[in-house]
Formats: C-alpha cells, sequence, structure tokens
C-alpha cells in the first residue's frame, strides 16, 4: 500500500511537471514573437544612439553631453540603466534602457532650450506690458505643467517647446521601454515555468523509484524467507 501510495504521487508530480514544462515552452515561444517584431519595428525605425570611436556615449560629439543627459535619467527621473545595453557595437535603439536614454536626450534639450516668441502686438500680463516684437524665452527646466499658459510669452513657449511631435515621442518611447521590460519579465516567467515543471518532474520520477527499490527489497526478503522455511 505505501509503495502504490508513493507511485501515485510520484506519477502525479510528473505530470505536473510536464504540465509546466509545457506552459514553459509555449511562454518562451510567445516571448520570442514580441521579441522579434519589437526588433524588427526597431530595425525598421533604425533611431540609433551616438557613440565616439572609443565606445563612449556622446550627444552633439562630446561625452559631456551624454554624461548630462544619464544625470536627467538617473537622477532626475530616478531611472537605473542596465549599462551592458548600451552596445557602440549595436546603436539602434531596441532596449528599455536605450529608450529611456533617448527619451532623456530629448527632454534634456527641451528643458534647456530657448523658444523665440513673436508677439504682433503688445500684451500686457498682472500689470506689466510686453511690446510686440520677438522674445527669447528660456525653458530652464521646465516641464509642461510649469508653464503659465496665460502668460504672454510662457504660453506660447510651451506650445514650442513641449510640442505635440515631443508628447508623441515620449509616448512612443515610454511604451517601448515598458514593452521590453514586459518581454524580460515574461521571459524570466518561462524560466521560472521551466524551473518548477523540472524539479517536479525529477521529484516524481524519484519516488516512482524509490517505491521499485521499495518493492524490489521487498521481493528479496520474502525470496529469502521463503529460503530459511524450505
Amino acid at each position: 500500500m505505501k509503495r502504490n501510495r508513493l507511485q501515485s504521487v510520484g506519477i502525479f508530480l510528473s505530470a505536473i511537471g510536464v504540465i509546466f514544462l509545457i506552459a514553459a515552452g509555449v511562454a518562451y515561444l510567445k516571448v520570442q514573437d514580441g521579441y522579434s517584431a519589437f526588433e524588427t519595428f526597431s530595425a525598421a525605425e533604425n533611431v540609433e544612439l551616438s557613440y565616439n570611436e572609443d565606445g563612449q556615449l556622446v550627444d552633439r560629439g562630446t561625452t559631456e553631453g551624454a554624461d548630462a543627459i544619464m544625470a536627467v535619467l538617473t537622477e532626475d527621473w530616478g531611472f537605473k540603466p542596465n549599462m551592458g545595453d548600451l552596445d557602440a557595437n549595436d546603436p539602434v535603439v531596441n532596449t528599455a534602457t536605450e529608450m529611456m536614454f533617448q527619451m532623456a536626450t530629448i527632454g534634456y534639450h527641451i528643458l534647456h532650450g530657448t523658444q523665440t516668441v513673436v508677439l504682433t502686438e503688445d500684451a500686457e500680463y498682472n500689470g506689466e506690458v510686453f511690446a510686440a516684437g520677438t522674445y527669447e524665452f528660456e525653458v530652464e527646466g521646465r516641464y509642461w505643467t510649469d508653464f503659465d499658459r496665460s502668460h504672454p510669452l510662457e504660453g506660447p513657449a510651451r506650445e514650442q517647446a513641449w510640442s505635440g511631435t515631443a508628447h508623441g515621442l515620449f509616448g512612443q518611447l515610454g511604451v517601448g521601454a515598458v514593452t521590453h521590460s514586459v518581454l524580460q519579465i515574461g521571459l524570466a516567467i518561462a524560466a521560472a515555468f521551466a524551473a518548477i515543471g523540472g524539479m517536479a518532474m525529477l521529484t516524481g520520477l524519484g519516488l516512482v523509484w524509490v517505491s521499485k527499490e521499495e518493492k524490489i527489497g521487498e521481493l528479496e526478503l520474502a525470496k529469502e524467507f521463503a529460503e530459511v522455511v524450505s
């Protein structure tokens, strides 16, 4: 009876292991499909980061520019980049880190840029008169919500700095970064399923093997007893 119970448990665990292994295989194939589509789309867009001849990230030709962008990404936004994804031999933007760096690049130049605002007529705001003419407006780190849209200079500058194109690029890069992270999570889940399935199957087969050893032991004991009796 004990042997039969061990065999039943072993077979059950082995079956569970097979189910987990099948699930791991399906999950892995789906993740690979996602990676393939993601890589194909990224290659079609052909957006690349810039590196110098030493393999260092640069922005507008300088490593200092890239360092300033990385500071925005890591310090201001709190993102933890995977530096291994920043490969000069593969500059196409197709990983979460690369997409976030590209987003930070756009953001950095907007935040530290200057917008030319043209007033076609005099404007008054809170008792201050702004004469018609051309003004150079410093963004000075303002995000979309940091502008006073009622101000005759800040309002137009906001529309120019944080344009629909800028918001669209932020949205696309953000979705891309999340998509890549989700694919990595999917790969981890597939690996976890495979590990659980393999462990369950090995445990189940081990129980079946132990039950057979027990049966062999019982048969040998019965044989020895029969020889003694005879």
